[in-house]
């Protein structure tokens, strides 16, 4: 075991210790010579005596009531899972591994020439806490490249879907076929030890985020008519090799915007459907494939992953009827008119959000940089002034600030890419960072299978029927 966790090891005995290793087990930066895989192996031991002691300490303790009313309105706000990669703060919005969107953006290794975070090391951080040495970084990017081809039959199922298929049904489908070669599913099989689940997890997690990019062209080059794919170059990072796989490779700011992108969207801590789906269905011991195909899923739904395309269309049809160039007034009426028609301000707005997304405000300093002219930015910084008031106003909402779905349309279609139905798909590639950080320590820590009590009408009823 490596002194790290040792010393974690050692000083988590005491109630006052443990609460320093909580914030700080993870703090360090991983060893110069560790790959992922090793880092991870040398963290685990450290993380179950962790999860020991917090339970034997506080196991017994409420955690809040639990109203009739969250059970009715989609169990909102109750507290009811672990997740580890990432926690969503009302004020200050998502942290991953208690870094914010800006501390990870400075933190992480970058691309030669680069300024946006690098995907790779936002998974590492996702899995160890740490913060990944560029050479780290780089040695995942080559074994992603690596693993990256896809079995044939999996190209010829996707080459044999009609163009009529909604991109994400297609994706769902490869995803789940990638089933057949998953190396836990053989050792479970095989009679594995409990113990050492999250060894194959591992490998079918690096897996499948690896093969997730020639999936996703290959998808759109098939849908919309792109061409043949191109090969994967292991020399180059996840985001450029995604973006060449697009047909965008040669715009380099469209692959900064990939590394930003990815990493925004990686994790949402685990609440939201597709990151519950995931550790739900991994519960099961269902692989990671079928577990993130589940995921997936969710994430096709319009209350969830689509939420961009809706902002795109939205903000298209105001376009079309008060112009590229609107006065201030023409879009607050236009606004209002939405809000009168019955609908919602797509893109605003947020479950637990209270202040701006920040997810949304790194994208919009993305835009300031590399589009500020762009007519279609120009529209959402111009919303972006003007939709809180009116919806504090019209008592619309509880956080009228704008979400990451507000933005990320209006930055894709600038670089051409204009296929909405494609978008959820990206999403999707990058959701997969944070469900697959989340199946590897669910197997290393052992948990459980989910299963929550659930009441009728009926019974509720009786439950507190002739109770003050």
């Amino acid at each position: 075991m490596a002194a790290t966790a040792r010393s974690v090891l050692k000083v988590s005995r005491t109630p006052f210790a443990r609460s320093l290793v909580s914030s700080s087990r993870f703090s360090t930066t991983a060893a110069k010579n560790t790959n992922l895989k090793e880092r991870l192996a040398q963290l685990i031991p450290a993380e179950l005596e962790n999860v020991k002691a917090v339970r034997a300490e506080h196991g017994k303790k409420s955690f809040g009531p639990v109203l009739v009313d969250q059970l009715y309105g989609g169990m909102r706000g109750l507290p009811a899972l672990i997740w580890d990669g990432s926690v969503l703060d009302a004020e200050e919005g998502i942290r991953f591994r208690g870094k914010t969107i800006p501390e990870c953006q400075a933190l992480l290794p970058k691309a030669p020439g680069g300024q946006e975070p690098l995907p790779e090391g936002l998974f590492w951080l996702l899995v160890t806490g740490e913060i990944p040495t560029q050479e780290q970084v780089t040695e995942l990017s080559k074994d992603w490249a690596a693993r990256s081809a896809l079995p044939e039959f999996v190209e010829e199922l996707l080459d044999r879907c009609p163009p009529t298929l909604h991109p994400m049904s297609q994706f769902s489908l490869a995803v789940t076929a990638l089933n057949h070669d998953s190396a836990f599913a053989k050792a479970y099989q095989d009679g594995i030890s409990k113990k050492e689940y999250w060894g194959p997890v591992f490998e079918d997690c690096m897996d499948l985020i690896a093969k997730l990019p020639n999936i996703a062209g290959r998808i759109y080059r098939n849908v919309f008519g792109k061409g043949k794919l191109p090969s994967i170059d292991a020399s180059k990072d996840y985001s450029h090799n995604l973006a060449t796989l697009l047909g965008f490779g040669d715009n380099e700011a469209f692959v900064e915007l990939m590394r930003l992108y990815i990493t925004i969207h990686s994790d949402h801590e685990g609440g939201n459907v597709s990151a519950h789906t995931g550790k739900l269905v991994g519960s099961a011991l269902s692989d990671p494939f079928l577990a993130f195909a589940a995921s997936l899923n969710g994430l096709a739904g319009p209350l969830h992953g689509l939420a961009n395309q809706e902002v795109l269309l939205w903000l298209r049809k105001m376009q079309s009827q008060i112009g590229e160039n609107a006065t201030d007034e023409a879009v607050k009426e236009y606004v209002w008119a939405t809000l009168k028609g019955g609908q919602v301000v797509p893109g605003y707005g947020h479950a637990v959000l209270r202040k701006t997304d920040p997810r949304y405000t790194a994208q919009r300093e993305f835009a300031l940089k590399h589009m500020p002219d762009d007519p279609l930015f120009k529209l959402v910084g111009q919303i972006y002034n003007i939709v809180p008031d009116i919806l504090l106003e019209a008592g619309k909402a509880k956080n009228p600030w704008p979400n990451v779905d507000a933005h990320s349309g209006a930055l894709l279609t600038h670089y051409g890419l204009t296929q909405m139905q494609f978008y959820t798909v990206l999403f999707g590639v990058s959701r997969a960072f944070g469900v697959a950080a989340q199946l590897i320590w669910d197997r290393a820590l052992g948990a459980p299978l989910e299963r929550p009590k659930s009441y009728s009408t009926a019974a509720i009823d009786k439950m507190f029927k002739g109770k003050q």
